[in-house]
């Protein structure tokens, strides 16, 4: 008798409003401690102490399938089916989350499409954070907002099947609700128009650019009477001294009969041709050969110059180190005495007198 819906209630979406929670999850339901113990004999005045100490949400979990605190609460308003009114306030409830979310719940389950969408839209705005609880018996954080958006988009929350609602935009079409704005819609135009205004202040703020004065574009301009860089000069040279000629038709046309025909037999005329090309061709190599060697006999003069000035230049340091022993050897001798000075006086005259084939001096 307890587990009976109650007998003034009315059917919804044409059947008893316990049916809307599957028989297996109904009857785990009906066996667990929860719904035996502070379930029994509620009412709708005392639905609210018990929603207020919920603390999580949730459909079943573990091994067995136990349920939820928050599934027995919501199988207990499908019994009593408590007014309109009150679930209402269960929505519009901002200090006990869990309460709105129970509320919510069962205005899915119970109401119609257009009071779906006309009380759950609005929670939209609700950022709370709730616990919920999956089928391993794990708790998981989400917000208000998300567990809306599963209410008004997803058929399956709590481990409940939902009704099917109408869509939204085909309740838009036959004009029975109005479109909704977001305020997130909102906020993104006010800031596009921020942004807009300060893109226009920092552009007012730049300076138009200056008017270039016709001076200056008459300076920069090039004017045609300029005259060419060496560089340019140079290659035109270049361009007119090169032999490059356009062949004529005539000198193909005798070429091709040169080669093809056996007994041709050149004239005069061509054969004179052929030498005064033959010998402007050995004039060009022995020009190029002269210039070859040339350019040889100047890198051997370099190389011999090179060479002769080393040999200076040691010739010179051998020299500074000859005399820089002289000096020595003088100071050596002055030191130990005049007498030692004279000698090598002596020894270096008779020396020259030995090569000139002279008689050698006495001591």
């Amino acid at each position: 008798m307890a587990n009976r819906t109650v007998k003034d209630a009315h059917s919804v979406k044409g059947t008893n409003p316990q049916y809307l929670v599957e028989k297996i999850i109904r009857t785990r339901i009906y066996e667990c401690r929860y719904w035996k113990e502070e379930c029994f004999a509620l009412t709708a005045a005392l639905m609210v102490d018990k929603a207020m100490e919920l603390k999580y949400v949730g459909g079943v979990f573990g091994g067995n399938i136990k349920p939820v605190p928050f599934l027995c609460l919501l199988l207990k308003m499908l019994q009593i089916q408590p007014e309109k009114d009150i679930v209402v306030e269960f929505i519009k409830n901002e200090d006990f989350k869990y309460v709105r979310a129970l509320g919510a719940l069962y205005m899915r389950l119970t109401g119609s499409s257009i009071d779906c969408y006309k009380y759950l839209e609005p929670l939209y705005y609700d950022y709370r954070k709730l616990k919920r609880i999956d089928r391993n018996g794990a708790f998981a954080t989400i917000h208000m907002d998300e567990f809306i958006d599963e209410i008004l988009r997803e058929e399956r929350i709590c481990d409940i099947i939902l009704p099917r609602i109408q869509k939204r935009h085909v309740l838009e079409e036959t004009n029975v609700l109005d479109p909704r704005v977001s305020a997130v819609e909102e906020d993104f135009d006010e800031m596009e128009s921020d942004e807009e205004d300060d893109y226009m202040k920092e552009l007012k703020k730049i300076p138009p650019p200056e008017k270039k004065s016709k001076e200056k574009e008459k300076r920069r301009s090039p004017s045609p009477h300029r005259r060419p860089s060496p560089h340019r000069r140079e290659r035109e040279k270049d361009h007119r001294r090169s032999p490059v000629r356009k062949r004529s038709r005539s000198r193909s046309r005798e070429r091709d009969r040169r080669n093809h025909s056996p007994n041709y037999k050149p004239h005069k005329d061509e054969d004179r041709h052929r030498r005064s090309k033959k010998s402007r061709h050995d004039k060009d190599k022995d020009k190029d050969s002269d210039r070859h060697r040339s350019s040889r006999h100047g890198d051997r003069d370099r190389e011999r110059d090179r060479g002769r000035d080393k040999d200076r230049h040691r010739e010179k340091t051998s020299s500074r180190h000859s005399e820089k022993k002289r000096d020595d050897r003088d100071g050596k001798s002055s030191r130990k005495g005049g007498s030692s000075t004279k000698e090598q006086e002596i020894k270096e005259a008779n020396l020259m007198r030995a090569k000139l084939g002279l008689a050698p001096l006495r001591l």
